[in-house]
């Protein structure tokens, strides 16, 4: 461990030749950690990472007992069930010791907070690239703003959970680099830059993704929709739909002798991303995950939401049917007063309507049929305010109603039970209602953050302990299509998944885990306990990782999606100055497991394709996605592509100094 003084004379030493563009990275959790490791691993960048004393970091969900305890329950069923197999020490991608990385190549600097001393002795002043990745929003900004001072030219990521904050401050940065540094943001040579990503936003497409296996797995990101969906291998005799595109092969075997299920270190076992089509042909009997247009076709909940119901569900059917009634007799008594003393009409149901509210004169002097008129009316009068009444009640409670949590509605089925309310279980709820599939939320706060969301949207929610008995049947776990556990204890999520276990063996589980390793040996024991089931693990800060180190590397990453324990990137690039793309046709430019081209912006340039294209391609608004083999990417062409986190890497031309042993990726 590097202290901020000696770090800063280290600094100036090591501020020579490559060193000069290395990259600070600077957080309180464990994304700080995965993304110094993602940059170091993948991309061989060398990294400052600044981290809180070890006393002063934030203390993650499984800690002290209770991390042992689990890590105990682990450890007994993984040597009964999978006969004394070891898990992955990279937990699904590449390990992160105390410095963060596998590769080691950097500095660690312990400090309070990202003061402006800290940050200049981190080198931000020389450096290509800070990421700012503390869990405070506050911190974050304070930060931002002292970097961008310090380095007009610095690359700032930021993460940040409230979004429309984030698009003001990446407008402000941007706008104050340009006129520290006199150039316009579009000014060649000019790479300084803002961007604002959220983790929650980053992970929650997956997360939800994942809990819809079998239906769709939808990545959707700035207005971009992605989908993508696995497929079983064909049966004997059958010929599977290639869709758009095949994004990957799915592992050989369920059961992987490695110990890394999934991840990069399964070898040839292991799931093959983009592979070409002679790797696919010889992949009988593997899974596939194709590109193709789909979407959720399950039972949907009612999409109305809002705290204004409408009008005609403010009083009961039998009220309505009273206050009617009361109005035909006062109108026909109306008409029958207008008979008997040969008044206007509009003049007798004023009358009417006066005596039915008592303050009219007594009809001392008037005639037999007035008095009885009038006594009728009278009594139309008592019976109205009991009307009147249950009136004002049944409104004042449909709008109780209205704005109170709702409770499961009996015979729901298909749904997803979403187990926590926390900032990635807010971000995964809003993803699921987008698609209009039915959810009921389990949260144990009623002041958590996403109850406000869950009454906005009318969905279900169950109050109380998942680990206490009979609020997963509250929840309708029994009927329910899959399992998100999204609390922020791994304990209480892993408690969770293995009560639903024990009441439906086959439900589909998808359990949000901190720690990589932790999240590696739940997967292979619970798919090895119950192999007829689906189970997920999922590491929130492995899932956003890969995206804050795009963005730190310069280039628009526009998704994720998770394939197994590896990471398929989605990303908008300009061909020109890539001399893997630029002049090459769209077969030339594919090359098998690092990149492949997948549509075409035709808004980022006018015009229409020539013959020479090959083929012609019309240009107008909008993303081209089946693109011929034969059509030439020219420099002003922009175009989506696929691609692994390695490939990614080369492409943009920032390839690693070195390369970690192991894996493929």
């Amino acid at each position: 461990m590097t202290s901020v003084p000696q770090q800063s004379q280290q600094g100036q030493r090591g501020q020579q030749g490559e060193r000069s563009a290395h990259m600070v990275v600077c957080g309180d959790d464990g994304l700080a950690h995965r993304l110094a490791a993602e940059l170091r691993g993948v991309y061989g960048e060398q990294v400052t990472l600044v981290v809180p004393p070890s006393g002063r970091r934030v203390r993650q969900p499984v800690v002290g007992r209770a991390r042992a305890a689990s890590a105990a329950l682990l450890d007994l069923v993984n040597a009964a069930v999978n006969r004394g197999g070891t898990a992955d020490p990279a937990g699904g991608g590449g390990g992160t010791g105390p410095g963060g990385g596998p590769g080691g190549g950097g500095l660690e600097i312990e400090a309070g907070e990202p003061t402006e001393d800290v940050l200049a002795g981190a080198g931000v002043g020389r450096a290509a690239a800070l990421a700012l990745v503390y869990d405070d929003d506050e911190t974050n900004i304070r930060a931002a703003l002292t970097a961008r001072r310090l380095n007009p030219r610095l690359r700032l990521v930021l993460r940040l959970y409230n979004r429309r904050l984030g698009q003001h401050i990446e407008e402000l940065l941007d706008q104050a680099a340009a006129l520290a540094t006199g150039e316009a943001r579009a000014a060649h040579g000019f790479d300084a830059s803002t961007t604002v990503l959220s983790d929650a936003d980053t992970a929650a497409p997956a997360l939800a993704a994942t809990a819809l296996v079998g239906t769709s797995k939808i990545v959707e990101t700035d207005g971009l929709l992605l989908r993508a969906v696995e497929r079983q291998p064909p049966r004997p005799g059958e010929v599977a739909d290639p869709g758009l595109c095949t994004l990957a092969l799915l592992s050989a075997t369920s059961n992987d002798p490695a110990g890394t299920d999934g991840s990069e270190g399964s070898g040839d076992q292991g799931p093959r991303l983009l592979p070409d089509a002679a790797a696919v042909a010889r992949a009988t009997g593997r899974g596939t995950v194709v590109l193709e247009q789909v979407s959720y076709s399950g039972p949907a909940l009612s999409t109305r939401g809002g705290v204004v119901p409408p009008f005609a569900s403010l009083f009961s059917r039998r009220l309505r049917w009273s206050i009617a009634g009361l109005v035909a007799c006062v109108v026909a008594l109306a008409v029958a007063l207008t008979l008997v003393t040969g008044e206007h009409p509009l003049h007798a149901t004023y009358v009417t309507l006066l005596d039915l509210f008592a303050i009219n004169e007594p009809a001392l002097e008037g005639t037999t049929g007035e008095q009885v008129l009038q006594l009728l009316t009278g009594l139309m009068g008592l019976l109205l305010l009991p009307v009147l009444l249950a009136a004002v009640l049944e409104a004042l409670g449909t709008f109780r109603t209205a704005t109170a949590l709702r409770k499961p509605p009996r015979g729901l089925g298909g749904h997803v039970v979403l187990l926590g309310l926390g900032k990635i279980g807010t971000r995964v709820l809003t993803r699921l209602r987008e698609l209009h599939i039915p959810v009921v939320c389990v949260e144990s706060d009623p002041e958590a953050r996403g109850m406000a969301t869950a009454r906005r949207l009318r969905v279900p929610v169950v109050l109380g302990d998942v680990t206490q008995e009979g609020v997963l049947e509250a929840a309708k776990i029994h009927r329910a299509h899959s399992l998100l556990a999204l609390t922020s204890v791994d304990t209480t999520n892993l408690e969770a998944v293995l009560y639903a276990r024990s009441v439906r063996a086959d439900l589909r589980v998808v359990l949000r885990l901190y720690d990589d390793d932790f999240a590696t040996a739940v997967y292979r024991t619970l798919r090895a306990a119950h192999p007829g089931a689906l189970t997920r693990s999922r590491s929130v800060t492995h899932l956003a990782a890969p995206a804050f180190a795009g963005a730190m590397m310069g280039r628009q990453i526009l998704g994720a999606i998770p394939v197994e324990r590896r990471v398929l990137l989605f990303a908008a690039v300009r061909v020109a100055g890539h001399p893997q793309l630029e002049g090459r046709t769209v077969g030339e430019a594919f090359r098998a497991g690092a990149w492949r081209v997948l549509a075409l912006d035709t808004g980022a340039s006018g015009g229409q394709g020539e013959a020479g294209d090959g083929g012609g391609v019309a240009r107008g608004a909008g993303l081209v996605w089946e693109l011929p083999e034969t059509y030439v990417l020219r420099g002003e062409d922009r175009v989506v592509l696929a691609a692994t986190r390695r490939g990614l890497a080369e492409l943009m031309g920032r390839r690693g100094r070195r390369r970690p042993s192991g894996g493929s990726e």
